[in-house]
């Protein structure tokens, strides 16, 4: 992947790091945690500091190895947050369905991924706590254009009731592979053309090209005399 060494490829398989950013309570963890190791939690545990959680996949035969990084969503973490998502393959963008304010600072993440790393990462956006959908407060429509006029996939999840989460990481896994592969190929392409543009120079070394210029004073020479 240009311009992201978080790619590795291992012997017909992959390492993607992937971070997970939004505001505090919006569910992250709960989304790690549900998709990882399949448990659900009712209390809130506010993420302090910045953990992972690997999970080993397969799709289409190929082995994919995904770090998966929690962050911190209070206001005063922010300010770390390019420590966590620097290198990342993928990143989904978590806010709660019924909160407003969680949905624009989504907004915001946006912005800085784009700006740091442009189209280097795949980006998700989640709309978590379907299972609250009564008191719903951000619409849909206006949260799947938004996802779509940036590039983005959405989806609609739900920790509690184990919806969109596993559908989630799939299809982000598969973009990542995509992009994975593409870059290989610019990669090829790119040594294929060096290596194309060396077979039509020809070098002479200092050597040889003193003694033609030898030859060329003589025969010149030979030619006025």
């Amino acid at each position: 992947m240009a311009g992201v060494t978080g790619t590795s490829s291992i012997s017909g398989g992959y390492n993607f790091k992937v971070v997970l950013l939004g505001e505090g309570c919006v569910g992250k963890t709960s989304v790690i945690l549900r998709y990882v190791e399949d448990k659900f939690n009712d209390k809130h545990i506010t993420t302090l500091q910045a953990s992972f959680l690997n999970k080993k996949i397969n799709i289409s035969g190929k082995r994919v190895n995904l770090s998966i990084w929690d962050t911190a969503g209070q206001e005063r973490f922010h300010a770390l947050g390019p420590i966590y998502y620097r290198m990342s393959n993928g990143a989904i963008l978590v806010y709660d369905i019924t909160d407003e304010d969680s949905f624009q600072k989504v907004k915001n993440w946006v912005k800085e991924l784009k700006k740091m790393l442009g189209s280097d990462i795949c980006l998700v956006i989640a709309g978590n706590k379907i299972d609250l959908e009564k008191q719903r407060t951000v619409s849909v429509q206006n949260a799947e254009e938004y996802a779509e006029s940036v590039g983005a996939k959405h989806y609609h999840t739900s920790a509690k009731l184990d919806r969109g989460i596993e559908e989630m990481f799939l299809e982000l896994s598969q973009r990542m592979i995509e992009q994975a592969q593409e870059s290989d190929l610019q990669k090829a392409s790119s040594l294929g053309r060096t290596s194309s543009m060396r077979r039509n120079v020809v070098v002479v070394d200092d050597e040889e090209e003193s003694n033609i210029q030898t030859k060329s004073g003589c025969c010149g020479g030979g030619g006025t005399s």
